[in-house]
């Protein structure tokens, strides 16, 4: 079943729910390097900024393109309220995603915990 859902869940996100959050102008977008075509790669998501931190949670884990683009390189940008940001992503399996998605969004938090199969948390550390 899981993997029926994360197959299911990835393919409505890449080619329904994507492209249209991409085009709102105050949409969160986490910015990676595609590992394989070195290209820009955006990212529709929800997470909170903590001082000069970045949090949010990936529903399917390492299985996720943009965390394995992470993985790749983790230098990131991340657009916050219309704003660009330079980052470095750091995957951090021994956080309890579960706890953490009770600080971020709750609607974002609630789809990410009702879809999700493999949750990681992951922090962005804010350079600009």
């Amino acid at each position: 079943m899981s993997d029926r859902r994360f197959r299911i869940t990835t393919a409505v996100q890449r080619h329904v729910a994507n492209p249209l959050t991409r085009l709102m102008p105050f949409q969160t977008l986490l910015e990676t390097t595609g590992r394989v075509s070195g290209q820009a790669r955006r990212t529709p998501l929800g997470g909170r900024r903590v001082g000069d931190s970045f949090w949010l949670v990936s529903e399917f884990g390492t299985k996720s393109q943009y965390v394995r683009n992470i993985q790749a390189d983790p230098r990131v940008r991340v657009r916050i309220g219309g704003r660009w940001h330079h980052g470095t992503a750091h995957l951090l399996p021994d956080d309890d995603p579960v706890a953490r998605l009770r600080t971020l969004p709750r609607g974002n938090s609630a789809a990410v915990k009702a879809l999700g199969t493999q949750l990681l948390t992951i922090r962005v550390d804010l350079t600009d």
